[in-house]
Protein backbone atom coordinates (compact mmCIF):
# COMPACT_ATOMS: atom_id res chain seq x y z
CA UNK A 1 0.00 0.00 0.00
CA UNK A 2 2.76 2.44 0.96
CA UNK A 3 4.40 1.48 -2.53
CA UNK A 4 1.06 2.04 -4.10
CA UNK A 5 0.71 5.56 -2.55
CA UNK A 6 4.33 6.45 -2.80
CA UNK A 7 3.90 5.57 -6.68
CA UNK A 8 0.56 7.64 -6.96
CA UNK A 9 2.34 10.39 -5.23
CA UNK A 10 5.46 10.48 -7.13
CA UNK A 11 3.01 9.95 -10.84
CA UNK A 12 1.11 13.21 -9.18
CA UNK A 13 4.14 15.37 -9.29
CA UNK A 14 5.64 14.11 -12.36
CA UNK A 15 2.11 15.13 -13.99
CA UNK A 16 2.47 18.39 -11.98
CA UNK A 17 5.64 18.95 -13.32
CA UNK A 18 5.00 17.57 -16.56
CA UNK A 19 1.72 20.17 -16.42
CA UNK A 20 3.69 23.21 -15.45
CA UNK A 21 6.81 22.28 -18.11
CA UNK A 22 3.86 22.15 -20.96
CA UNK A 23 2.56 25.58 -19.94
CA UNK A 24 5.74 27.16 -19.59
CA UNK A 25 6.62 26.32 -23.03
CA UNK A 26 3.27 26.90 -24.21
CA UNK A 27 3.63 30.47 -22.49
CA UNK A 28 7.13 30.64 -24.47
CA UNK A 29 5.68 29.84 -28.17
CA UNK A 30 2.85 31.89 -27.27
CA UNK A 31 5.26 34.82 -26.81
CA UNK A 32 7.01 34.09 -29.53
CA UNK A 33 4.23 33.85 -31.20
CA UNK A 34 2.93 37.35 -30.55
CA UNK A 35 6.37 38.73 -30.38
CA UNK A 36 6.62 37.35 -34.59
CA UNK A 37 2.96 38.37 -35.30
CA UNK A 38 3.90 41.67 -35.64
CA UNK A 39 6.30 41.08 -38.57
CA UNK A 40 4.12 38.54 -39.91
CA UNK A 41 0.67 41.14 -40.19
CA UNK A 42 1.11 41.64 -44.14
CA UNK A 43 0.72 45.69 -43.95
CA UNK A 44 -2.22 47.04 -46.01
CA UNK A 45 -1.40 47.53 -49.98
CA UNK A 46 -1.27 51.38 -50.96
CA UNK A 47 -3.27 51.60 -54.03
CA UNK A 48 -2.64 48.17 -54.78
CA UNK A 49 1.26 48.34 -54.20
CA UNK A 50 2.98 46.25 -53.75
CA UNK A 51 1.79 43.21 -55.93
CA UNK A 52 5.18 41.51 -57.04
CA UNK A 53 8.44 41.24 -55.89
CA UNK A 54 10.99 44.71 -54.92
CA UNK A 55 14.32 44.22 -55.65
CA UNK A 56 16.93 45.35 -53.30
CA UNK A 57 20.15 46.64 -55.35
CA UNK A 58 23.07 46.67 -53.81
CA UNK A 59 26.05 47.58 -55.74
CA UNK A 60 29.01 45.96 -54.37
CA UNK A 61 29.98 42.54 -54.22
CA UNK A 62 28.64 39.64 -51.94
CA UNK A 63 30.47 40.17 -48.59
CA UNK A 64 30.56 43.48 -47.86
CA UNK A 65 28.05 45.94 -45.32
CA UNK A 66 26.08 47.02 -48.30
CA UNK A 67 25.21 43.11 -49.47
CA UNK A 68 24.80 42.38 -45.27
CA UNK A 69 22.13 45.16 -44.51
CA UNK A 70 20.48 44.70 -48.17
CA UNK A 71 19.99 40.93 -47.25
CA UNK A 72 19.02 41.24 -43.45
CA UNK A 73 16.07 43.31 -44.93
CA UNK A 74 15.64 40.97 -48.02
CA UNK A 75 15.14 38.18 -45.51
CA UNK A 76 12.68 39.82 -43.04
CA UNK A 77 10.59 42.27 -45.31
CA UNK A 78 8.49 39.12 -47.17
CA UNK A 79 6.48 38.36 -44.17
CA UNK A 80 5.74 42.67 -43.66
CA UNK A 81 4.42 42.87 -47.31
CA UNK A 82 3.44 39.54 -48.53
CA UNK A 83 5.38 40.00 -51.49
CA UNK A 84 8.94 38.57 -52.53
CA UNK A 85 11.85 40.85 -52.03
CA UNK A 86 15.11 40.01 -54.02
CA UNK A 87 18.33 41.33 -52.99
CA UNK A 88 20.95 41.52 -56.01
CA UNK A 89 24.17 42.66 -56.20
CA UNK A 90 25.52 44.82 -59.47
CA UNK A 91 28.96 45.49 -58.95
CA UNK A 92 31.65 47.69 -60.01
CA UNK A 93 32.95 51.34 -60.51
CA UNK A 94 33.31 51.88 -57.06
CA UNK A 95 29.39 51.35 -56.73
CA UNK A 96 28.48 53.63 -59.70
CA UNK A 97 26.89 50.79 -62.11
CA UNK A 98 24.64 49.20 -59.38
CA UNK A 99 23.41 52.34 -58.53
CA UNK A 100 23.32 54.32 -61.90
CA UNK A 101 20.68 51.15 -62.85
CA UNK A 102 18.48 52.10 -59.88
CA UNK A 103 18.54 55.64 -61.54
CA UNK A 104 17.13 54.67 -64.58
CA UNK A 105 14.79 51.92 -63.22
CA UNK A 106 10.96 52.70 -63.45
CA UNK A 107 9.77 55.08 -60.44
CA UNK A 108 7.37 52.52 -59.28
CA UNK A 109 8.81 51.40 -56.19
CA UNK A 110 9.64 47.80 -57.14
CA UNK A 111 13.35 48.73 -57.78
CA UNK A 112 15.07 50.18 -54.07
CA UNK A 113 18.98 51.09 -53.68
CA UNK A 114 21.07 49.85 -50.70
CA UNK A 115 23.32 52.45 -50.73
CA UNK A 116 26.07 54.02 -48.33
CA UNK A 117 27.68 57.51 -48.07
CA UNK A 118 30.87 56.55 -49.74
CA UNK A 119 28.89 56.38 -53.01
CA UNK A 120 25.92 59.07 -52.37
CA UNK A 121 28.39 61.95 -51.00
CA UNK A 122 31.78 60.99 -52.42
CA UNK A 123 31.24 59.59 -55.45
CA UNK A 124 29.96 62.36 -57.17
CA UNK A 125 32.90 64.46 -56.51
CA UNK A 126 35.50 62.02 -56.84
CA UNK A 127 34.00 60.26 -60.10
CA UNK A 128 34.29 62.70 -63.30
CA UNK A 129 31.10 60.85 -64.83
CA UNK A 130 29.66 58.85 -62.27
CA UNK A 131 26.47 58.08 -64.23
CA UNK A 132 23.82 59.77 -61.28
CA UNK A 133 23.85 62.64 -59.38
CA UNK A 134 22.46 61.92 -56.13
CA UNK A 135 20.62 64.72 -54.87
CA UNK A 136 18.73 64.55 -58.47
CA UNK A 137 18.02 61.67 -59.41
CA UNK A 138 17.08 59.78 -55.96
CA UNK A 139 14.29 60.50 -53.01
CA UNK A 140 15.48 58.99 -49.48
CA UNK A 141 13.56 55.92 -48.20
CA UNK A 142 15.42 55.58 -45.02
CA UNK A 143 18.61 55.56 -43.16
CA UNK A 144 20.03 52.17 -41.65
CA UNK A 145 22.52 52.44 -38.96
CA UNK A 146 25.32 55.10 -38.57
CA UNK A 147 28.50 53.61 -37.98
CA UNK A 148 32.13 53.71 -37.47
CA UNK A 149 34.27 52.64 -39.82
CA UNK A 150 37.65 49.96 -38.12
CA UNK A 151 41.42 49.72 -38.33
CA UNK A 152 41.90 46.05 -38.18
CA UNK A 153 45.01 43.73 -38.60
CA UNK A 154 45.21 40.03 -38.31
CA UNK A 155 45.66 38.49 -34.94
CA UNK A 156 49.09 37.60 -35.57
CA UNK A 157 50.48 41.03 -36.76
CA UNK A 158 53.25 42.75 -34.78
CA UNK A 159 50.65 46.23 -34.49
CA UNK A 160 48.92 46.05 -31.32
CA UNK A 161 48.21 49.27 -31.06
CA UNK A 162 47.71 52.82 -32.89
CA UNK A 163 50.94 53.84 -31.02
CA UNK A 164 52.85 50.65 -33.09
CA UNK A 165 51.48 51.66 -36.31
CA UNK A 166 52.38 55.52 -36.17
CA UNK A 167 55.90 53.66 -34.70
CA UNK A 168 56.52 51.73 -37.88
CA UNK A 169 55.30 54.13 -40.37
CA UNK A 170 57.20 57.27 -38.96
CA UNK A 171 60.23 54.54 -39.10
CA UNK A 172 59.30 52.85 -42.12
CA UNK A 173 57.46 55.17 -44.69
CA UNK A 174 55.36 52.93 -47.23
CA UNK A 175 55.83 49.91 -45.87
CA UNK A 176 52.51 49.82 -43.49
CA UNK A 177 50.12 48.53 -46.90
CA UNK A 178 45.97 49.49 -45.89
CA UNK A 179 43.25 48.02 -47.90
CA UNK A 180 40.48 49.37 -48.74
CA UNK A 181 37.08 48.44 -50.56
CA UNK A 182 38.06 50.54 -53.56
CA UNK A 183 39.22 54.20 -54.58
CA UNK A 184 37.79 57.12 -53.57
CA UNK A 185 35.46 55.21 -50.89
CA UNK A 186 35.35 56.68 -47.66
CA UNK A 187 37.96 53.80 -46.36
CA UNK A 188 40.65 55.20 -48.56
CA UNK A 189 39.39 58.53 -47.42
CA UNK A 190 40.07 58.29 -44.13
CA UNK A 191 43.53 56.42 -45.09
CA UNK A 192 44.20 59.80 -46.54
CA UNK A 193 43.04 62.20 -43.66
CA UNK A 194 45.34 59.96 -41.05
CA UNK A 195 48.39 60.37 -43.37
CA UNK A 196 48.16 63.66 -43.53
CA UNK A 197 46.94 64.82 -39.75
CA UNK A 198 49.42 62.04 -38.25
CA UNK A 199 52.47 63.09 -40.65
CA UNK A 200 52.75 58.85 -41.78
CA UNK A 201 53.25 57.55 -45.08
CA UNK A 202 50.93 54.39 -45.53
CA UNK A 203 50.49 52.46 -49.13
CA UNK A 204 47.15 52.02 -50.36
CA UNK A 205 46.04 49.58 -51.72
CA UNK A 206 42.27 49.32 -53.45
CA UNK A 207 40.13 46.33 -53.87
CA UNK A 208 36.88 46.04 -55.78
CA UNK A 209 34.83 45.67 -52.36
CA UNK A 210 35.49 45.08 -48.99
CA UNK A 211 35.06 41.13 -49.03
CA UNK A 212 38.54 40.58 -51.67
CA UNK A 213 40.41 43.08 -49.58
CA UNK A 214 39.70 40.94 -46.28
CA UNK A 215 40.61 37.96 -48.11
CA UNK A 216 43.65 39.59 -48.70
CA UNK A 217 43.94 40.67 -45.17
CA UNK A 218 43.29 37.11 -43.93
CA UNK A 219 45.96 35.83 -45.99
CA UNK A 220 48.89 38.12 -44.98
CA UNK A 221 48.65 40.47 -48.49
CA UNK A 222 48.36 43.61 -46.49
CA UNK A 223 49.24 44.96 -43.32
CA UNK A 224 46.24 46.93 -42.41
CA UNK A 225 42.12 47.00 -43.45
CA UNK A 226 40.42 49.89 -43.21
CA UNK A 227 36.84 48.73 -43.51
CA UNK A 228 32.99 49.05 -42.08
CA UNK A 229 32.18 47.36 -39.18
CA UNK A 230 29.96 44.51 -40.42
CA UNK A 231 32.40 43.33 -43.01
CA UNK A 232 34.65 42.38 -39.95
CA UNK A 233 33.02 42.20 -36.63
CA UNK A 234 32.36 38.29 -37.07
CA UNK A 235 36.28 37.59 -37.84
CA UNK A 236 37.13 39.65 -34.71
CA UNK A 237 34.66 37.82 -32.24
CA UNK A 238 36.44 34.46 -33.96
CA UNK A 239 39.77 35.93 -33.01
CA UNK A 240 40.98 35.82 -36.64
CA UNK A 241 41.10 39.82 -36.77
CA UNK A 242 42.52 42.63 -34.12
CA UNK A 243 40.65 46.33 -34.01
CA UNK A 244 43.18 48.88 -33.73
CA UNK A 245 40.85 51.46 -33.29
CA UNK A 246 37.12 52.76 -34.51
CA UNK A 247 36.20 56.24 -36.17
CA UNK A 248 33.27 57.08 -34.30
CA UNK A 249 32.92 59.43 -31.84
CA UNK A 250 32.07 57.06 -28.77
CA UNK A 251 32.49 53.20 -28.72
CA UNK A 252 29.73 51.66 -29.85
CA UNK A 253 28.15 47.34 -29.88
CA UNK A 254 30.30 44.67 -29.84
CA UNK A 255 33.63 47.47 -30.44
CA UNK A 256 33.07 49.11 -26.67
CA UNK A 257 36.44 47.67 -26.09
CA UNK A 258 37.70 48.98 -29.47
CA UNK A 259 39.93 53.01 -28.59
CA UNK A 260 38.25 55.63 -30.85
CA UNK A 261 41.32 57.61 -33.06
CA UNK A 262 40.10 60.42 -30.60
CA UNK A 263 41.36 58.13 -27.59
CA UNK A 264 43.90 57.07 -29.63
CA UNK A 265 46.28 60.10 -30.07
CA UNK A 266 44.67 60.77 -33.65
CA UNK A 267 42.64 64.54 -33.14
CA UNK A 268 39.92 65.33 -35.41
CA UNK A 269 39.77 62.21 -37.01
CA UNK A 270 35.79 61.29 -36.01
CA UNK A 271 34.04 60.01 -39.13
CA UNK A 272 30.78 57.68 -39.72
CA UNK A 273 29.65 55.45 -42.09
CA UNK A 274 26.08 54.84 -42.66
CA UNK A 275 23.38 52.78 -45.51
CA UNK A 276 20.78 53.59 -46.40
CA UNK A 277 17.53 53.13 -48.68
CA UNK A 278 16.67 55.24 -51.51
CA UNK A 279 14.10 54.95 -54.43
CA UNK A 280 14.27 56.13 -57.96
CA UNK A 281 13.12 59.60 -58.32
CA UNK A 282 9.72 59.88 -59.39
CA UNK A 283 8.29 57.68 -57.37
CA UNK A 284 4.90 58.11 -56.21
CA UNK A 285 5.17 59.76 -52.74
CA UNK A 286 2.89 57.05 -51.51
CA UNK A 287 5.00 54.17 -52.48
CA UNK A 288 8.14 56.07 -50.55
CA UNK A 289 6.06 56.28 -47.59
CA UNK A 290 5.30 52.72 -47.75
CA UNK A 291 8.38 51.65 -48.28
CA UNK A 292 9.32 53.41 -45.39
CA UNK A 293 6.63 52.24 -43.18
CA UNK A 294 7.89 48.39 -43.91
CA UNK A 295 11.83 49.09 -44.12
CA UNK A 296 11.66 50.79 -40.63
CA UNK A 297 9.26 48.49 -38.90
CA UNK A 298 11.92 45.81 -40.21
CA UNK A 299 14.81 47.84 -38.60
CA UNK A 300 13.66 48.20 -35.35
CA UNK A 301 12.52 44.80 -34.85
CA UNK A 302 14.42 42.95 -31.80
CA UNK A 303 15.97 40.46 -33.80
CA UNK A 304 17.18 43.04 -36.66
CA UNK A 305 18.25 45.72 -34.60
CA UNK A 306 20.26 43.17 -32.36
CA UNK A 307 22.29 41.83 -35.39
CA UNK A 308 22.98 45.70 -36.55
CA UNK A 309 24.29 46.48 -33.35
CA UNK A 310 26.44 42.61 -33.28
CA UNK A 311 27.63 44.06 -36.52
CA UNK A 312 28.93 47.31 -34.44
CA UNK A 313 26.63 50.16 -35.61
CA UNK A 314 23.88 51.95 -34.17
CA UNK A 315 20.24 51.52 -35.44
CA UNK A 316 18.68 54.68 -37.32
CA UNK A 317 15.59 54.03 -39.56
CA UNK A 318 14.35 57.79 -39.63
CA UNK A 319 12.59 59.67 -41.81
CA UNK A 320 13.41 60.37 -45.31
CA UNK A 321 13.69 64.40 -44.46
CA UNK A 322 16.22 63.22 -42.27
CA UNK A 323 18.33 61.09 -44.49
CA UNK A 324 18.30 63.97 -47.21
CA UNK A 325 19.66 66.55 -44.41
CA UNK A 326 22.11 63.93 -43.57
CA UNK A 327 22.89 63.57 -47.59
CA UNK A 328 23.38 67.10 -48.06
CA UNK A 329 25.46 67.70 -44.84
CA UNK A 330 28.01 64.47 -45.85
CA UNK A 331 28.34 65.50 -49.25
CA UNK A 332 29.38 69.28 -48.27
CA UNK A 333 31.88 67.53 -45.75
CA UNK A 334 33.76 64.89 -47.81
CA UNK A 335 34.05 67.26 -51.39
CA UNK A 336 36.41 69.40 -49.51
CA UNK A 337 38.00 66.29 -48.23
CA UNK A 338 38.03 64.72 -51.93
CA UNK A 339 39.81 68.07 -53.23
CA UNK A 340 42.17 67.31 -50.16
CA UNK A 341 42.98 63.85 -51.29
CA UNK A 342 43.70 65.10 -54.90
CA UNK A 343 42.02 62.02 -55.98
CA UNK A 344 40.09 61.74 -59.33
CA UNK A 345 39.14 59.32 -61.30
CA UNK A 346 37.85 58.78 -64.60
Amino acid sequence: MHDLRSSRLSHSRMHGRMHGRIGAAALVLGVCALASSAMAQTLPKVAGFPDQAIHLVSPFPPGGGNDFHARLVANELPGLIGQPVVSENKAGAGGNIGTKSVAEARPDGYTVLTSQVSIMAINPVLYKSPGFDALKHFVPVTQINAAPLVLVVTSSSPLKTMADLRALAKGQPGRITYATPGNGTLSHLVGVVLEKDAGIDLTHVPYKGAAPALADLLGGQVSLMITSTSSVAGFIQQGKLRALAVTSPRRVGVFKGVPTLEEAGFKDMTFEDWYAFFAPAGTPPERVAYLHQAITRVLKSPAVSQKIVDAGSEVVAGTPEQLAAQLKQDAMRWSRVVKLSGATID
